[in-house]
């Protein structure tokens, strides 16, 4: 069985991912477009692994790739979400290949970047690694959330510049704030968790109605998104991106938040309107005083938003699951469900399928 490997994990993890994917018996081909040491790479796996040098971001380069010479790859993995879209997904699964796509897998919890009712129409199936990184990503919101509510980075600033400067009013302490998580699955409960022993008041709200957060983390559950925005100093986004969830948090949500309030999204830039999050910041009468967003609509290559510029506004380039462990989890657990998919062993292995409602490919 032949694997694409689109983008390897990072640095010395990069070795472990080729070293378990090998040692499932799988053929390797690695895309170096990515790889930070390419000549290393080379000069380790030379022997042992292809290599191929494509732009994850062009279709028709990568099309090109995955049929060239009529061979094909029964699987691809990604890792920073890389577009798998129905134009990709048919090509690859041309039965004339001498090697039809069969899985694609995900080191990462999200599949927003793969069109999933086009993987599913033509048999190919998509795994994940749900929870790899939902301890790294509830810390980093914590990091935000003291980050801006304790204004360090003005502080930072005016340090630099030789400025000694002082607060214009007193900060809040944990213990004052409440803070409302939207989307309960494992990385917010995480951040419940964590912010409970913190001393924050902490409530939530879940678009699954029967999801349960877990008894370490007990909170009180809002109604709706409106009653959450508006009794939350602090809100955090943990949502998956889908059909129902683009654009989630417009304008008329944004103007619903609490006097002062402060938002966090380490989920996807799609499920809030940059423009409307640009246009809050900037007018000093909106209740919405900072932000903080580590995931855009236009990512990568691409990286382009109306928050570039904004005092009040904390931008970091998709990081926060980017530790050691949780990359490590899931890039190593990636290639076990790739190999157990490709040897026919569904048992257990996490398996992403369109939401109800999102039957239509995505453009």
């Amino acid at each position: 069985m032949r694997i694409l490997l689109l983008d390897a994990a990072p640095g010395v993890l990069l070795d472990r991912e080729v070293e378990r994917m090998i040692g499932h018996g799988l053929a390797v081909t690695l895309n170096l477009r990515r790889v930070g040491d390419r000549a290393g790479a080379v000069a380790a796996w030379a022997d042992r692994v292809d290599f191929t040098d494509v732009d994850l971001f062009d279709e028709s380069a990568l099309i090109d790739e995955v049929v060239r010479d009529g061979l094909g790859y029964h699987a691809l993995k990604s890792r920073a979400g890389a577009p798998l879209r129905a134009g990709l997904i048919a090509a690859a699964t041309d039965g004339a290949l001498a090697r039809p796509l069969r899985v694609i897998g995900r080191a990462g919890a999200g599949t927003d970047h793969v069109d999933l009712a086009a993987a599913a129409r033509h048999g190919v199936a998509v795994t994940h690694t749900p929870g790899s990184n939902a301890n790294a990503v509830a810390e980093f919101a914590l990091a935000q959330l003291l980050c801006l509510t304790r204004g360090l980075t003005a502080h930072n600033d005016a340090a630099h510049q030789g400025r000694w400067s002082t607060p214009t009013a007193a900060a809040a302490e944990l213990s004052e704030l409440t803070l409302g998580i939207a989307g309960l699955g494992r990385t917010g409960s995480a951040l419940a968790e964590r912010a409970r022993l913190l001393g924050m008041t902490v409530q939530g709200w879940s678009r699954t109605p029967d999801r349960r957060t877990p008894p370490a983390a007990p909170l009180h559950r809002t109604d709706s998104l409106a009653a959450l925005l508006a009794t939350s100093d602090v809100v955090s986004l943990h949502l998956p991106l889908t059909r129902l969830t683009a654009g989630l948090m417009g304008p008329a949500e944004l103007a619903l938040m609490r006097p002062g309030s402060i938002l966090l999204n380490t989920s996807r830039g799609g499920i809030v309107d940059e423009q409307a999050l640009a246009d809050a910041l900037r007018d000093p009468a909106h209740p919405l005083a900072a932000a903080a967003v580590d995931t855009f609509a236009h990512e990568h290559a691409a990286f382009a938003s109306p928050l570039f510029g904004l005092p009040n506004a904390l931008l970091t380039p998709h990081t926060a699951g980017m530790t050691g462990r949780a990359m490590a989890d899931a890039a190593l657990g990636c290639a076990d469900h790739i190999a157990a998919l490709l040897a026919g062993r569904p048992e257990g292995i996490p398996v992403a399928t369109a939401p109800p409602g999102e039957t239509r490919s995505a453009p």
